[in-house]
């Protein structure tokens, strides 16, 4: 895993490593000694955005230029700072003085950024924590607070309006390394190859039954019903339905070497077309994939790949 140790801001503060590295000024001396990654919660912003920290009932200071990578340079927004009150902040410790613990965010998350340049490659498999939803994507914790899209696009096979159909503020999610750009400090992301491959989704699904789907996309030659995240079928049109409504479906047919499923809506469902991504979602939740290939070997009209090797 080329994480290692430097997990998404908040899955490291309530592990007995974290609270034998903070639960006594003795216990931070050595963690600074050793130059350990640790956790607290901050409990204040200061009126020059300094960060107060609780750190197993001892106050820790983070300075303003320590807080965040880019804080200095107007690259990350004071915001960024101002939002991390009531929430786990990773910092490492640079001094006790008079007792009092002062610590650096920054120089975690860039000592984790710096890892994950160095020995991520295209397809590893990264733990995340959503942070951030837009219309456009989902802004994700790779590790110590450093943040990175997975855009709208990339979330999964299903066409979906908004990210937050898939995510949840502060869930803990997979993603896959799509690519890495060094010059910009970035690692990019995908994760609709974590969901499964055409017939893994619908391994379970059969002629004749009838089950719950979404209404995804409304088209002149019929309506597209999503089954599963990564999965949809076609059902003939027919009015009253609109892309977001539930609705249950009669399954009429499976074709695999047509990657396609034929469906007819019964009746439209009461709730939302929210569905949101669950452990039993992923087909891949860790380790390295080299190559994707979400179409039926049987399929000869339609490809849908993504090859990670490819530079």
């Amino acid at each position: 895993m080329p994480q290692d140790k430097y997990l998404p801001e908040g899955r490291l503060i309530m592990s007995e490593e974290n609270r034998a590295a903070t639960e006594s000024l003795a216990a931070l001396e050595r963690t600074r000694r050793e130059g350990r990654i640790a956790e607290g919660r901050a409990v204040m912003c200061t009126e020059t955005h300094d960060l107060i920290v609780d750190i197993g009932g001892i106050r820790g200071v983070v300075p303003r230029a320590e807080s965040a990578i880019g804080i200095d340079d107007g690259s990350t927004r004071e915001i960024a700072v101002i939002s991390r009150v009531g929430k786990p902040i990773c910092f490492k410790v640079t001094d006790i003085i008079d007792g009092v613990p002062f610590l650096s965010r920054k120089e975690a998350q860039a000592e984790a950024l710096a890892h994950l340049l160095r020995h991520a490659q295209p397809g590893d498999v990264l733990d995340c924590r959503v942070t951030h939803i837009e219309s456009f994507g989902a802004f994700v914790d790779i590790g110590c607070g450093n943040i990175s899209l997975i855009g709208i696009e990339n979330i999964s096979v299903s066409r979906i309006a908004n990210p937050r159909e898939r995510f949840t503020l502060r869930q803990d999610i997979h993603a896959v390394v799509k690519g890495i750009d060094r010059v910009r400090q970035r690692v990019l992301l995908s994760h609709r190859e974590l969901l499964g491959t055409w017939k893994e989704n619908a391994a379970c699904i059969r002629a004749g039954t009838t089950l719950r789907g979404v209404v995804r996309g409304v088209e002149d030659y019929g309506i597209f019903v999503e089954l599963a995240p990564n999965l949809s079928g076609l059902a003939e049109r027919i009015e009253g339905v609109c892309p977001g409504m539930p609705v249950s479906v009669y399954v009429k047919a499976v074709i695999p070497e047509k990657m396609k499923i034929k469906l007819m809506i019964i009746d439209a469902l009461e709730g939302t077309g929210a569905r949101h991504i669950t452990e039993e979602d992923y087909f891949i939740r860790s380790g390295r994939i080299a190559e994707w290939l979400y179409s039926p070997e049987e399929c000869k009209t339609k490809s849908i790949k993504t090859d990670f090797t490819e530079p």
